[in-house]
Formats: C-alpha cells, sequence, structure tokens
C-alpha cells in the first residue's frame, strides 16, 4: 500500500483516532535532509486526529559540538558517566535540536510546546562509579502533557530531566520514550534511527514477538550493535509496560512514518505482545480481500483459481491471519459431513509474513477445529508444498480414493494433478 493510499489509511482511522503516538526521533535524523517530511508525517497524523508527543535524542550532536569545542564527552548516550562539561555541552546541543523542531512543526501549521515534563534523579553511584549529572526517569508529568494534548497542541520532550531543586539531568532519549509511552498508556511507540530496523548480524527482523525478542536479549545479546541494543532493550521494556506495539524504523526513507504505520507490511522493524496477532472467522466483507491476498499464489499455480462468488458461497469455512486486525493469511476448512472427513484449503501467507510459522499456526489452527468436529481425517491437496504439509503438519502422501466422493469428481475434472495428503485425527 502506498502511504497516500487513502483507502488504505482510512481503515486504520477507527482505532488510531484520539489515541497517542510517541515518536521518538535520534539526533542524526534530525539534520537529515529528510527530517522536513517526518515533520510533514507528523501533520498527516495530527490531521486524523491522533495525538503524537516527540521525544528526540542529540548524540549526534553532542559528538560534533564537543569536537568544535574541544571538549572530550565523557558519554554520548545518555546512560554512561555525565560530567559537567559534558551536561554543558548536552544543554546546548539539546535546546539547538529542540528550536528545530518547534520551527519545522511551525512550518506545517503545528502548534507545539517544548516541556518540563520529564522528573528525574540522580543515576547515582553504579559498580562504585558516580555517573555525576547522568539521571533516571522518576516520573512523567502526565497532566502537563495530557492538557496539551487536549489543546491539540504537539509535545517536544528533550533528552532532559529536572529534580524539584531545579537541578537538570541528562537521561537516554530511548528510555525517556518509554517512560512516556507508558505513562500515557500509548498504543504505538516509533523510534526513528538511522537503521533499516532491528537486526543482528545481518538479519533484518520485521515482526518480533516480544518473548522472543526477549529470549534473544537473553541468549545472544551480544550479537546487537550497541544503539540496536538500545532500541531491544527499551522496546521489550514497553511492550511488558502496555503498549501494544513498538516500531523501529529508517527515518531517511521519504514517507516512511506513514508506510510504517498505515500498512501491513511496514519499512522497518515492529515488535508486539503476544495479543497483537489472532485467527478469527471470515465474513462477507473479506471476499474482496482474501481474493487480493490469494493472487499471487493463483498466478503462480500453487492455489486453484476462487472466484468471488465461489468464496461467498463457502465464506464461513474461511479464516484469516489478522496482524494489527489487517489479514495477512488465510485458510479454509471444508467439511464432509458424509464420510466423516474434512479439507484443508487455501492455506496462504502473505510473502511480507513469511518464515514467521505463521502457516504452521493456521495448519495446527484447523487441525483443532477439525478434532472439536469430531471429524476422523484431515485431507489437504498441494501441487508445489506437499513436502511442507508433511514436514510442518504431519501430514502422509494418500491417493484420490481417499477423498470424499463429491470432492473427487472436482478433482478429476481440474486436471491440476496435485497430490492428495491425509492426516488421521482418530
Amino acid at each position: 500500500m502506498k502511504p497516500t493510499d487513502l483507502r488504505g489509511i482510512l481503515q486504520y482511522i477507527p482505532s488510531f483516532r484520539e489515541k497517542i503516538f510517541i515518536v521518538a526521533i535520534d539526533g542524526a535524523i534530525i539534520t537529515d535532509e529528510n527530517f522536513a517530511n517526518i515533520l510533514l508525517d507528523v501533520a498527516v497524523l495530527r490531521s486524523l486526529n491522533i495525538r503524537v508527543v516527540l521525544v528526540h535524542g542529540a548524540a549526534a550532536q553532542i559528538k560534533a559540538l564537543a569536537e568544535e569545542q574541544n571538549v572530550e564527552p565523557s558519554d554520548l548516550g545518555g546512560s554512561g558517566i555525565t560530567d559537567e562539561k559534558t551536561l554543558r555541552v548536552a544543554l546546548t546541543a539539546a535546546n539547538r535540536l529542540t528550536h528545530e523542531i518547534l520551527e519545522g512543526l511551525s512550518a506545517n501549521d503545528l502548534r507545539a510546546a517544548c516541556t518540563n515534563a520529564i522528573i528525574a534523579h540522580p543515576l547515582g553511584i553504579l559498580q562504585g562509579v558516580d555517573h555525576q549529572f547522568t539521571g533516571k526517569v522518576e516520573r512523567v508529568d502526565t497532566e502537563l502533557l495530557l492538557t496539551l494534548l487536549a489543546q491539540g497542541i504537539v509535545p517536544v520532550v528533550p533528552p532532559l530531566g529536572f529534580d524539584g531543586d531545579g537541578k537538570t539531568y541528562r537521561v537516554n532519549s530511548d528510555s525517556v520514550a518509554v517512560a512516556l509511552a507508558s505513562a500515557l498508556k500509548a498504543i504505538k511507540l516509533v523510534f526513528i534511527t538511522t537503521q533499516e530496523g532491528l537486526s543482528m548480524q545481518g538479519q533484518l527482523f520485521r515482526q518480533l514477538p516480544v518473548a522472543q525478542l526477549d529470549n534473544l536479549l537473553t541468549k545472544n545479546k551480544s550479537d546487537f550493535s550497541p544503539d540496536g541494543l538500545s532500541k531491544a532493550q527499551n522496546a521489550s521494556l514497553a511492550c511488558h509496560a502496555g503498549v501494544q506495539r513498538v516500531h523501529i524504523i529508517n527515518g531517511r526513507v521519504d514517507e516512511g512514518l506513514l508506510a510504517e504505520v498505515f500498512s501491513n507490511e511496514g519499512i522497518g522493524t515492529l515488535i508486539y505482545a503476544d495479543q497483537y496477532q489472532q485467527i478469527r472467522k471470515a465474513m462477507k466483507k473479506d471476499i474482496r480481500r482474501i481474493v487480493q491476498l490469494t493472487k499471487p499464489s493463483v498466478a503462480n499455480d500453487e492455489l486453484v483459481k476462487r472466484t468471488r462468488p465461489t468464496i461467498e458461497k463457502q465464506v464461513g469455512d474461511f479464516y484469516l491471519f489478522e496482524i494489527d486486525r489487517n489479514p495477512v493469511a488465510c485458510v479454509a476448512l471444508h467439511v464432509y459431513p458424509g464420510e466423516n472427513k474434512g479439507e484443508l484449503a487455501c492455506l496462504y501467507v502473505a510473502s511480507t509474513h513469511e518464515n514467521q510459522g505463521i502457516g504452521t499456526k493456521l495448519i495446527q489452527f484447523v487441525e483443532a477445529k477439525a478434532r472439536e468436529l469430531g471429524l476422523n481425517e484431515l485431507l489437504t491437496l498441494s501441487t508445489q508444498a506437499f513436502t511442507y504439509f508433511q514436514s510442518k503438519g504431519g501430514f502422509s502422501e494418500g491417493t484420490p480414493d481417499d477423498l470424499p466422493a463429491s470432492r473427487r469428481d472436482k478433482y478429476d475434472l481440474s486436471g491440476r494433478n496435485s497430490k492428495v495428503l491425509v492426516k488421521k485425527l482418530k
């Protein structure tokens, strides 16, 4: 889907309207030529009554400013030691970036305000090391932020925190974003970085359930890059704090924010909580989507062509696998009660969501349904994926004689010479 496809965008509006998105932008992206387009994307979100809070980092600017002033920064990321000189540089860099963001939002006719909504306390002494002016988020002034959002104002939050005595501390912008997302009950947290998404040893992840991410962080933590590790850890924290979806995208992609938010495929990495995906029964309104979804497989002669009238007659047999309420896979269970058999049919997973175990989940789902119905046998026909059904679904090769009589007639007329696969359920 193109981000400019209005019909594609409209399907998301009911679930996004008046909800809060936290958009966390790395400092290196703010000086990129595509940053103006990101702010234009933010303006689109606001026009759709989506409430946006912007958080920004400043590591790249702190590094550049420190070199300009011949200062050796004690830390760039906001998690290490921040001495007095580094704090001064960080304040200058953060204030410049905040001003640049406010200018850009004004250019898009958006009202915005820099806030002191992050209340912090010193990170303190860790393992004998005093982190000086590095802070940790203590709480978020949600009343202030919600008041601004209710007035249509975009809060801009720098990587700085303030304590009750008026002291300023440097805080990690990723941690600030998570604290905001949790406190404001945001439905999305979007990290905009210089990377394509979250990757490990050259492998880019497109979608990750948080349980799988936690496993990677436990067993393969050292395989993440330093910036990737921060994003991965904070994405996990956000999901466990109740944020439904965390996105990590490349801020140098034109219209990337819209493409990530308003399409199934996205452009980067999506980390989601377990309730994020579900299998549901198809309805009449889904017929068009089923036809579109399976079109590539029909063109490759993997699936038999099904017309809309054909699907409409059997729509009660179809199930859809959804991500973010959008179908990315389908399957059907046709029942032959006279022979007490069922047929697993029309199994298809969109190419953008392959190799994630979705096909296996749908096979297991259909098998469970068949067992609930008390069927003795589950059948499936395939011309190209028969080894997949054998290895992943436990099917064995049968013969056309295993088919119910009415199904055998269709089989003979089709001329596809599909392999018949059988799985005994009792």
